[in-house]
C-alpha cells in the first residue's frame, strides 16, 4: 500500500517531469523560431505571433506552475513613435518582375519617411540591379506607403522587417526577384553587418520579394538575402529607437512596440 508521503513524492515527481516536458516544449519552439529567424522566413510570421498572442505555453498544471513555465510578461513601454499619416497600404499586385530601367553605374537613394522618423539608404544598383530596379519600381507605385513594419527580432540575430502591405508577413508584390549580390565582401564570416539592407525570402533560392530587413546590430546569417542598401546615420538613429523600444511578445521575435510606419518611401537616382 502507498503512503501518503511516496504518494505525494510520486505526484511531485510527476508534476517535475510535465515541468520539463513544457520547457524542452518550449526550447524546441525557439529553436524552431530562431531557424526562422535566421532564414528571414517571413512567411510564418503570422502563426508565430499567434501563438504568442494566444499563450502557446499553456499547460494543464495549476496556475502557479503555468505561470512558471511561462515566457516573461513582456514590459509595456511608450510608443516612442509618431501616429501614421491617413491612408490603407496599395492592394495592387503584379505577375510578374518590372522591365529593368535603372542605371547599373549610377547611385540611388531611398528615403523611408515613417512615423518614428526617416530611414536613409544608399542602394547598390551596381551589384543588386534586379531589387534596386524593384524597390524603385514599387516605391514609385506607393505599394510601401503606409504599410507597417511588423517584425523585431531582439536576440540572436538583430533585425526589423518590413516591406508587407498585409503587415503580417505573408504580403508581396505577386512576383519574385533573383538572388543577388551574396558574395559580397562586407558579408564577412557570415554576418550582415549592423546598417545593412537585406532582402527576406522564404529560405528557398529567388524567392524575395518586397519584404526586406534593416540589420541594427551585427547579425549572424548565412549569405543568402540579397543585401542591397547601407542605412545613414540618420537612418541608424531610428532604428535603433526602435529597437529600444522592444518588442511584444517578450520573446525577443514579435511586433515592434513601437508603432513603425512607412508614411512615404521613395528612391532616387543620384
Amino acid at each position: 500500500m502507498v503512503s501518503n508521503e511516496q504518494r505525494r513524492k510520486q505526484l511531485a515527481r510527476e508534476k517535475f517531469e510535465r515541468q520539463q516536458q513544457r520547457r524542452e516544449a518550449a526550447r524546441r519552439k525557439a529553436r524552431r523560431r530562431n531557424a526562422v529567424i535566421a532564414a528571414g522566413l517571413a512567411v510564418v510570421l503570422a502563426a508565430g505571433a499567434t501563438a504568442y498572442a494566444t499563450g502557446a505555453l499553456s499547460g494543464d498544471d495549476e496556475k502557479s506552475d503555468t505561470a512558471a513555465d511561462a515566457l516573461p510578461t513582456p514590459k509595456k513601454v511608450a510608443d516612442p513613435c509618431a501616429k501614421p499619416a491617413p491612408g490603407s497600404p496599395a492592394a495592387k499586385t503584379w505577375k510578374s518582375e518590372p522591365e529593368m530601367s535603372v542605371d547599373k553605374s549610377a547611385s540611388y537613394a531611398m528615403d523611408l519617411k515613417t512615423t518614428c522618423g526617416t530611414i536613409d539608404v544608399k542602394l547598390d544598383a551596381a551589384n543588386a540591379p534586379h531589387t534596386v530596379n524593384s524597390f524603385d519600381f514599387l516605391a514609385k507605385e506607393g505599394f510601401f506607403d503606409h504599410t507597417r513594419c511588423h517584425r523585431l527580432t531582439t536576440g540572436g540575430i538583430y533585425v526589423l522587417q518590413c516591406g508587407d502591405p498585409k503587415g503580417t508577413g505573408q504580403g508581396g508584390p505577386g512576383y519574385t526577384l533573383p538572388d543577388e549580390n551574396l558574395k559580397d565582401s562586407k558579408l564577412k564570416g557570415n554576418v550582415y553587418p549592423a546598417g545593412t539592407v537585406a532582402m527576406a525570402n522564404t529560405g528557398q533560392p529567388h524567392t524575395g520579394g518586397s519584404q526586406f530587413f534593416l540589420v541594427y546590430q551585427d547579425s549572424q546569417l548565412p549569405p543568402q538575402y540579397t543585401p542591397f542598401g547601407t542605412i545613414g546615420d540618420e537612418g541608424m538613429k531610428t532604428l535603433k529607437k526602435i529597437a529600444a523600444a522592444g518588442e511584444q511578445s517578450g520573446a525577443g521575435d514579435g511586433a515592434p512596440n513601437a508603432t513603425v510606419v512607412i508614411d512615404k518611401a521613395s528612391v532616387a537616382k543620384s
